[in-house]
């Protein structure tokens, strides 16, 4: 049982999440606070909803951890100019040497992580992940995700 793929993929993903939160907590900051600044710098000005859908987490727990971070110093929130009932969420320039931090962090763990596979499996695992990760999406459509 413990070497089908389908646990050997879900134990690596929790052994990758496992070290990287050891790791960013020793720069003082959560997974969670670096997937929700992540999310906004690929995606400045999204709106909280929008953030919490994309982060798939409930928006009271996204306003907690964005509250957090905007007490950090690591966000801000601006209003919506078209929801006045929104907030539209960006970086601080505080958060950029934040984000470079965690970017190295995740770069280690990974060189970590592939110490001694040549870059040709990486490449063929990669495309395989791919190509379950569409197969499994449902909102691609089946030509798609079947290449």
């Amino acid at each position: 049982m413990t070497d089908t793929f389908g646990f050997l993929l879900s134990d690596t993903a929790r052994l990758l999440r496992k070290r990287f939160d050891e790791r960013a907590r020793q720069h003082g900051a959560t997974r969670a606070q670096w997937k929700a600044l992540l999310g906004i710098s690929r995606h400045e000005g999204i709106n909280q909803g929008g953030l919490a859908d994309l982060l798939e987490v409930e928006p009271i727990t996204l306003c907690r951890l964005v509250d957090r971070m905007e007490e950090a110093g690591l966000v801000e929130r601006r209003r919506d100019p078209r929801d006045r009932r929104a907030w539209q969420l960006y970086l601080t320039d505080k958060a950029h040497p934040v984000l470079e931090e965690l970017h190295a962090t995740a770069a280690e763990l990974m060189e970590q992580a592939l110490r001694g596979i040549p870059e040709a499996q990486t490449k063929m695992v990669t495309d395989l992940l791919n190509r379950i990760r569409d197969n499994l999406d449902p909102a691609l459509p089946k030509e798609a995700a079947h290449g």
